[in-house]
């Protein structure tokens, strides 16, 4: 006999979290079904841990380079496993508010279990058959490990086993510069592994604009990072307890190697087929509303291969909600979607690269650009490698914007908030408070206005005769 429910859903990582707990404090009853532990990638393996190991390798590089504003320390020494030891306090103590009694206790079932779909309105769980009148499919995703001849037996690390190392290793090798192989690498890197980066692209960080990446790549180049780029890891041998990476030309002889080369679904088990759900090579296929193609089952998240950022999958756990409890008629509106990667300096984007834009409308594209050397907070903090970069219309539609430097992730909010609203550039021309680096916005936002006059030839002559006039009447 099968348990009815208004809501299934499979998979306690971000987006099912969100839909889970907001369906049982809407009073739906609700089914949570899980095969390993609450709180998914972000908590266990992603966001949280990373960002905890970024902060201690900071406390280290600044205690390093300290003597640049007179402080004078001796080299610091690293305990590594105590490094490792604030990421697994910083996940103990968010845990909380991920685990199963707390969902429990807002009216959730949580059931453990590696369940399937048995037919179009049929999920089976430990024996047991659950049916419901919509089901969410956020089952998350995973490293993608690349066919490397020798990789597998080598033996080799991913986000799911790093931050558990207690020992340093002493070499490091990282295949993939996407936002985890560089934030990763420079947390190596500082806590003193010596780290390279095996790139296939032209450009580390291949999705942010390349003038931003450039300056990320030129810090990791000062602090002694080393990039092979363009490269691809050929093949693997182990010599002597040593691992050695042949990547075109190139021998790397490392202790450790980290894979962070994409993500893949997390799909195999579902039997979706049985469901009638249609799997395309990036995830789930789903429409506007986040239906699958059974419009009972929807999914969110990284399943379905958009955007991989756990706020974007807290976003569109909102609209699978509101359609599956109530009426299918919100869609996911991706046009103003930020992110960060949270490298030193940090790197931060929404909208269009100048590139896209351009391709879009053409000649009616301006690009404000403002240096945090001209930021007088980033000067007194020594902080000023990077500029903020605002691409609107010539009418003050924001389009995008990338900033690279000291809080970038924290920075881009207030561009974020004038896309979302639709407010032109001049919103952010605004009273500042001084000194702070924040500025860079405001900054950036006068220069539309300075780039359309220096354009204006008429305005220039009229403004001219103006003060000419005044002048000869006094």
């Amino acid at each position: 006999m099968a348990i009815e429910y208004d809501i299934v859903i499979i998979g306690g990582g971000s987006g099912g979290l969100v839909v889970a707990s907001a369906a049982a404090q809407l009073k739906a009853k609700v089914a949570l079904v899980e095969r390993d532990r609450l709180g998914g990638d972000c908590l266990w393996y992603g966001c949280v841990p990373s960002k905890s190991l970024i902060h201690a390798s900071r406390v280290a590089y600044e205690v390093k380079n300290a003597s640049r504003f007179g402080i004078h320390t001796n080299p610091p020494e690293i305990e590594f496993a105590k490094a490792t030891g604030h990421v697994q306090k910083v996940i103990k103590a968010i845990e909380p508010h991920d685990s199963p009694e707390r969902f429990r206790g807002l009216g959730v079932e949580v059931i453990f279990g590696d369940g399937k779909f048995i037919d179009r309105a049929t999920f089976e769980v430990n024996g047991c058959k659950l049916k419901a009148r919509a089901f969410v499919i956020s089952t998350g995703s995973r490293p993608a490990i690349p066919p490397i001849p020798g990789l597998k037996e080598a033996g080799f690390l991913t986000n799911e086993q790093v931050f558990s190392l207690t020992e340093r290793p002493h070499s490091l090798a990282i295949i993939g510069a996407g936002p985890i192989g560089c934030e990763l690498g420079q947390a190596f890197s500082r806590l003193g592994s010596e780290v390279t980066i095996i790139n296939s692209r032209d450009q580390i960080l291949p999705k942010e604009d390349p003038e931003a990446a450039k300056v990320v790549q030129d810090q990791f180049i000062a602090e002694g990072i080393q990039i092979l780029s363009p490269s691809r890891a050929e093949r693997v041998e182990v010599k002597d307890g040593k691992k050695y990476l042949f990547a075109g030309k190139k021998e790397v002889i490392v202790d450790e190697i980290l894979v962070s080369a994409g993500r893949v679904p997390n799909v195999e088990s579902l039997n979706l087929e049985a469901a009638g759900v249609v799997v395309g090579k990036k995830g789930i296929q789903v429409n506007e509303k986040l239906q699958t193609t059974n419009p009972k089952i929807y999914a969110c998240g990284d399943v379905i291969g958009g955007y991989q950022f756990t706020h974007v999958a807290g976003y569109e756990a909102v609209v699978v909600l509101t359609n599956a409890l109530f009426f299918p008629v919100s869609k996911a509106n991706y046009r103003v979607i930020p992110w960060a990667t949270f490298t030193d300096p940090e790197l931060a984007r929404v909208g269009l690269t100048e590139a896209q834009a351009r391709e879009r409308y053409g000649e009616d594209v301006y690009v404000l650009k403002q240096p945090f050397a001209g930021v007088d907070r980033a000067q007194a903090e020594a902080a000023t490698h990077g500029f903020g970069k605002i691409i609107t219309r010539g009418n003050g539609e924001i389009l995008g914007a990338h900033l690279v430097g000291p809080s970038a992730g924290e920075l881009i909010h207030e561009i974020v908030l004038a896309m979302s609203n639709k407010l032109k550039v001049s919103a952010l021309t605004g009273i500042h408070i001084y000194p702070t680096l924040s500025e860079v916005n405001s900054k950036a936002g006068l220069l539309l206005k300075k780039q359309k006059f220096a354009e204006s030839q008429w305005q220039q002559n009229l403004l001219e005769k103006f003060f000419n006039w005044r002048r000869s009447i006094f």
